[in-house]
């Protein structure tokens, strides 16, 4: 008499105690893959782009010549010591400066159409919103990289090692991604791309020009100097000239970063509710 032995050829079994099925494996959300997804689609678009590439590269270059080169002699007594000074302000103003083109393109892409295109497929109704801001952030990185490379070839000196310039581009990036969501809620508002580029100015020139990325605050009138050390545009910017040159840290950083959460506590569930409502 022979006997035959069957094997299992999962040898799994669930929870439940169905036998062969593969245990669970954890994944994503699908708002966070699926945004991930089209900010890479971004990110091709801007590479086949010349004129987006132009704004990622050539436009941090021209700003922190002219701002050095023009206003550091009557500010400083120097370029050299005005760069010192400026270069952590002018990185914070350009990387904010952009964020406003987030809720230019968003207003562009409704017109076109593309997000009833979107509203069509099997994703997640965020994940556009997620894409093109996921998109945009990696963009301005490579705009503050730049940035921080010319500053070494026009003289700049670090106080701080790679840990220092990696977490003042970390908190940069956080204020640009709380003014993403601003822009954000802007464009679904606002339904001409042109527009959303005129109130961003109105809401980024003031937030820019009205704190201390030019010049110390202590040169100007009390009645400024009360909103210049509040606005957190100032505080970015001290707590990057702090980890770049040294300086305070914690407590413009901490003021920074707590602004940065607010903003995106309320421009982002604000800016995915008209969003939806739009689309």
């Amino acid at each position: 008499m022979t006997t035959t032995t069957q094997k299992s050829t999962t040898g799994t079994t669930t929870a439940g105690g169905t036998p062969g099925a593969a245990p669970p494996r954890w994944r994503l959300p699908s708002a966070l893959r699926h945004g991930g997804t089209l900010a890479w689609r971004g990110l091709v678009k801007t590479v086949g782009s010349t004129e987006a590439l132009i704004d990622v590269t050539l436009q941090p270059v021209i700003f922190l010549l002219l701002f050095v080169y023009v206003f550091g002699g009557a500010i400083s007594g120097d370029s050299s010591t005005y760069l010192q000074f400026a270069l952590p302000g002018v990185l914070v103003q350009t990387i904010v400066f952009a964020s406003a083109g987030t809720g230019t393109a968003l207003a562009d892409d409704l017109k076109t159409g593309i997000f009833d295109r979107f509203r069509s497929m099997p994703i997640s109704r965020t994940a556009p919103l997620l894409g093109a801001i996921g998109a945009d952030l990696v963009r301005y990185l490579v705009s503050g990289v730049i940035m921080l490379v010319l500053g070494v070839v026009l003289g700049f000196r670090f106080s701080g090692g790679p840990v220092a310039v990696l977490a003042a581009l970390g908190m940069v990036m956080a204020l640009a991604f709380a003014l993403c969501w601003v822009f954000t809620a802007l464009a679904m508002v606002v339904r001409e791309p042109r527009s959303v580029q005129g109130i961003g100015a109105l809401i980024m020139l003031p937030i820019t020009f009205g704190s201390n990325v030019f010049v110390p605050a202590d040169t100007m009138p009390g009645w400024l100097r009360g909103f210049v050390e509040v606005n957190p545009v100032s505080k970015v910017a001290d707590a990057a000239r702090g980890l770049l040159t040294g300086g305070p840290v914690a407590a413009p950083a901490t003021a920074g970063l707590l602004a940065a959460a607010v903003i995106t506590a309320v421009f982002m569930p604000l800016a995915v509710v008209l969003y939806q409502r739009r689309t």
